[in-house]
């Protein structure tokens, strides 16, 4: 069913909320944009203006590693300034409700965490930008120890532990999909009754396989985007609408 308008939408997501027991969130790029954190993918995205550094070439090419971390700093002041949006607090306000366990994220920005979500409850399928991790050793790293020595002369450093690159602690095209993560996120999807898909184009497998995971299990679907999906016609419920506006009502609830 897709919404005829954002009130009627908005009415039918609230009853079955209170009809659900266990509620797993699913989000995307969309639930962040209202933060100033800009969409990849999107026309005049990040990705429409740089091409994305493949994993192997991350690993390959000192001149790549300190292209990416270029564009990592350039980006610094925008993912420092976001704040949780209304998406971001009305999911809070369900997992302080007791209605989601976890949240399953595409999103690398730490916004979910922010909203006082505990880190242990949010499921990051593509990492974390906020910090660095070593690729071979996995230590992890500040960002400010990042700068410093890119800073200092101009290249992208290397662990201190054992020599291998440094890179922001996500997940790049190319690189494996992490592992405990993606089991954590199989098992809510499998065991909830409503899954609720959000600010997410489901197009980036295995990531977009989550929500009919979840509709083969028996739980009801919702997909909240601007744009139309293809897993629209399995829904339960499809709203196109701001997600400001249509999460905004359940902030504090």
């Amino acid at each position: 069913m897709i919404a005829s308008d954002l009130r009627s939408g908005v009415e039918r997501l609230g009853d079955m909320i209170a009809a659900a027991k266990t509620i797993v969130p699913f989000t995307g790029a969309g639930i962040s944009t209202e933060c100033g954190i800009p969409d990849f993918r999107s026309p005049g995205g990040v990705w429409t203006r740089n091409r994305p550094i493949p994993f192997d070439e991350f690993v390959a090419s000192q001149d790549a590693r300190d292209e990416a971390w270029r564009r990592r700093f350039a980006m610094e002041e925008t993912f420092a300034a976001a704040k949780p949006g209304r998406g971001h607090r009305a999911l809070a306000s369900l997992y302080r409700a007791g209605k989601v366990p976890a949240v399953i994220t595409q999103n690398i920005d730490n916004l979910h965490q922010n909203s006082g979500i505990a880190p242990d409850h949010v499921i990051e399928l593509h990492g974390n930008t906020t910090y660095a991790r070593c690729i071979g050793c996995g230590a992890t790293y500040k960002l400010d120890w990042v700068k410093q020595r890119f800073d200092a002369d101009g290249a992208a450093p290397d662990c201190t532990e054992c020599g291998e690159p440094v890179k922001t602690a996500t997940i790049s095209f190319g690189q494996a999909m992490p592992e405990g993560e993606m089991q954590r996120a199989t098992a809510l999807s499998q065991a909830c009754d409503l899954f609720i898909a959000i600010g997410s184009s489901l197009v980036v497998w295995p990531a977009a396989g989550f929500p009919m995971m979840a509709k083969n299990c028996g739980a009801r679907l919702v997909i909240i985007n601007r744009e139309p999906t293809e897993q629209d016609d399995i829904a339960d419920l499809v709203i196109r609408y701001d997600i400001g506006e249509t999460l905004g009502p359940f902030v504090g609830n």
